[in-house]
């Protein structure tokens, strides 16, 4: 066995370097590896929500999103085509994903962290230990490797099927004129659907559109042209760096882990079914399975996923329910609704969709409220 560390973890995105500053903290020696070198790009929508900050700043990272100008507001435009637009209850960032990520590792080589660029190809669970490609010991591993996961097809684990399996397509456009603002647009044709614009502050905006797969394939040319339909302006020629990914929603999700192994981030499908959210979640998730294999090694598994019910398990439950709900685009177009009348419902709905936020009774109730009248569920 060439090398020995308390702790490896399998991919440098925010997951797995939030998994090793959390390891690093806690007094472990920690391998980082990734398939690739940083920086690299990632397909990814690149907002940034403060809860993702949060989590950041809990681990020492306070430099993330320096240089970037806050987002203050949303527009979100409903499947029915009502709208609302609100200052956010705190200010969003869009930071590319080539600039954010490779922030991270150099945060986490920083504090201790050993990066070295490889694809592990297999993973041997023993007692004591995890091994590697056969060369690489560690006493547990963290896969924060994707949504393709290594790490996780070790563990026996699944991909996501159809119905809690997005594909989204991302690319950069001009940024539309007028004050910084994440405008999402839904689709009432494909829906659950829907397109964004986020400006980053550079002249560009992330522009993007995503649906959740139903059995049907879908090629990049529908994706395009989806996109094009819904966000005048983004036809293939004024748009660059356009590429598809996948993404794993948290409504089918595997288990944590198993003895010494433990998956975070997107490899735990820990993306918002609501709105597609998933660095706050990658960076929570990666930061909790740091500290359980930094300190509880012989029990990682089960610490880990004590940690993560702990932590955001309620709000796990009430985003799945908030997706289910949200099936209907007539109850979308009812919250859009709700949203423009009060405040209250606005916030709750992107703490919700973008952080750890709950729905509570009163949001439902109003909800219900603006239902049309003939599909309002009756009153005795």
């Amino acid at each position: 066995m060439r090398d020995e560390f308390d702790v490896v973890v399998v991919g440098a995105g925010p997951a797995g370097t939030a998994a090793a500053l959390a390891a690093l903290r806690a007094g472990a020696e920690v391998l980082l590896l990734d398939r690739a070198d940083f920086p690299r790009d990632k397909a990814c929508g690149d907002g940034i929500a403060a809860h993702a900050l949060d989590v950041l700043a809990e681990l020492g990272v306070t430099d993330a999103v320096a240089g970037y100008p806050p987002v203050p507001a949303l527009r979100l435009i409903a499947p029915g085509g009502d709208a609302v637009a609100r200052a956010l209850p705190r200010p969003a960032y869009t930071v590319p994903r080539q600039v954010f990520d490779a922030r991270l590792v150099t945060a986490a080589v920083g504090a201790g962290a050993t990066l070295r660029r490889r694809a592990v190809r297999r993973i041997e669970s023993r007692p004591d230990r995890v091994v590697l490609d056969g060369e690489i010991s560690a006493r547990v591993v963290v896969g924060a490797d994707g949504a393709g996961s290594v790490v996780r097809r070790a563990l026996g684990q699944r991909n996501n099927p159809d119905r809690h399996l997005a594909l989204a397509i991302r690319g950069y456009a001009p940024a539309p004129a007028g004050p910084p603002t994440q405008l999402i647009v839904t689709s009432a044709a494909r829906w659950p659907a829907y397109a964004w614009s986020f400006p980053i502050g550079d002249g560009r905006a992330n522009v993007g559109y995503g649906e959740v797969l139903r059995g049907d394939p879908l090629t990049r040319a529908h994706l395009v042209d989806r996109l094009a339909a819904l966000l005048p302006g983004t036809e293939p020629a004024g748009v660059t760096g356009l590429r598809a990914h996948h993404l794993p929603l948290s409504t089918s999700r595997p288990v944590p882990g198993r003895g010494r192994v433990l998956l975070a981030g997107d490899a735990l499908s820990l993306i918002n079914p609501f709105t597609g959210e998933g660095i706050f979640y990658a960076l929570c998730s990666g930061a909790l399975a740091g500290t359980a294999a930094a300190t509880a090694p012989d029990q990682a598994a089960r610490c880990y996923a004590s940690a993560l019910r702990r932590r955001l398990g309620l709000h796990l439950r009430h985003s799945s329910v908030a997706a289910w709900l949200a099936r209907q685009a007539r109850i979308v177009d009812a919250a859009v609704h709700a949203a423009r009348r009060d405040e209250k419902v606005f916030d709750t709905v992107v703490e919700l969709g973008l952080g750890d936020g709950l729905l509570d009774a009163r949001t439902l109730a109003l909800i219900v409220r603006n239902l049309p009248a003939q599909h309002r569920p009756p009153t005795r």
